[in-house]
């Protein structure tokens, strides 16, 4: 059992903690109070070919991997959440196009997001349907050649600014084994960013309702060119991401302890530094404890996924890791604010933006809740077993 990282992995750690600490840490503040998306961010992805890390080099990837998307999305999250979700969305909004679509489709559609050139999102939630996928009401119906799409999405991460999208839709309604993925740019007649949401936090990556109304794409931009996707589907891609959702709280997480840390290390109370205090050395030692078993979740659930391990029989172990991991974002996010005291609600520090974004982390690509009922029923069907 070796876990040491290989030379590759290594360098795209070292060159996202670059780009973290030159571009995105003097800007986050900023993106989180103005709300506008960070174009510089994703321009320096770009340059630095991260945009690209978990697709195929046949379209302009760096088929790098799941572990190496962790270990960049990890570092960014350190200073600003909405750049680690930057570069998971590259990665959310074409994995059904990689996992199911044709060589063409992958070609035409994964191709421009590996290479910066476009944008785009993953269309899965909807205002009566969010974990309760199989109850998705967006219709697709077949009309000669094309499909008819109508319906709507909310929360789409990265909706309101992209350039094309991945929407799931019913062929058949409501049958859920009708559920089929269509490929659509938003420029198509119909489509329509009807309204962007107001949010906690994680302000830097826009989230809104999208709107499909009567919106008439070709049979070929139906992904894999055949009906018959279903569930699936948007469960594999989901599945085959879950660890670096919980990378992102990971990074969070250390980012916290770090500012934390240096912070009390300056404060002076009774006498000395904060840390001569046993009671905020514990708070620390605690801390760490949480992140770093969170780390060893996450990078085990990146490893299985770069081992073909994120089918129904495997997604225990990577909704353990997601769950842990964003949780322990959530309590070192507030344990940190407690340290700096009344410092720490100020917006004059990072903590009370990282405890905003970390809330997020709790909800997105599968809640706390529903991870914990997927551990439930590994337990009950014999796929966890403790001997």
């Amino acid at each position: 059992m070796n876990f040491d990282l290989t030379e590759e992995h290594r360098l795209i750690q070292q060159s996202a903690r670059r780009i973290a600490q030159e571009v995105v840490a003097p800007r986050a503040a900023e993106v989180d109070e103005t709300g506008v998306y960070p174009e510089d961010y994703f321009q320096a992805f770009k340059r630095a070919d991260l945009l690209g890390i978990t697709l195929p080099k046949a379209v302009g990837g760096a088929e790098a991997g799941t572990l190496a998307l962790t270990l960049a999305v990890e570092e960014m999250s350190k200073y600003d959440c909405s750049a680690g979700l930057m570069l998971l969305l590259s990665s959310l909004s074409t994995h059904t196009v990689k996992f199911f679509g044709t060589p063409e489709q992958q070609a035409s559609y994964i191709g421009p997001v590996a290479r910066g050139e476009k944008k785009a999102a993953f269309c899965l939630t909807e205002p009566d349907a969010g974990s309760d996928v199989a109850n998705l009401q967006t219709r697709a119906v077949r009309d000669g050649d094309d499909y008819v799409i109508t319906g709507q999405k909310c929360f789409i991460s990265g909706g309101p600014i992209a350039d094309q999208v991945v929407v799931f839709a019913k062929t058949n309604y409501p049958d859920p084994r009708s559920l089929n993925a269509f490929l659509v740019d938003t420029s198509m007649p119909g489509f329509e960013v009807t309204s962007v949401d107001r949010k906690m936090g994680v302000r830097g990556v826009p989230t809104g309702v999208l709107t499909f109304d009567h919106v008439r794409v070709s049979k070929d931009r139906l992904v894999g060119g055949t009906e018959g996707l279903g569930m699936k589907g948007p469960l594999t891609t989901l599945m085959s991401l879950r660890p670096v959702v919980g990378a992102r709280g990971l990074g969070l997480a250390e980012g916290c302890l770090t500012y934390a840390l240096n912070f009390a290390r300056e404060r002076r109370a009774f006498g000395g530094p904060l840390t001569d205090l046993q009671a905020i050395q514990m708070k620390f030692a605690d801390m760490a404890i949480e992140i770093e078993a969170a780390r060893l979740l996450v990078y085990q659930g990146s490893w299985m996924i770069d081992h073909g391990r994120y089918g129904p029989e495997h997604g225990h172990m990577l909704a353990i890791a997601k769950a842990f991991a964003t949780e322990t974002s959530n309590r070192v996010a507030s344990s940190a604010l407690q340290v700096l005291g009344g410092q720490g609600y100020m917006m004059d520090h990072p903590l009370e933006r990282h405890y905003r974004d970390a809330r997020q982390l709790m909800i997105v690509e599968g809640t706390s809740e529903v991870q914990r009922v997927v551990v439930a029923r590994a337990l009950l069907d014999r796929n966890l077993v403790y001997p």
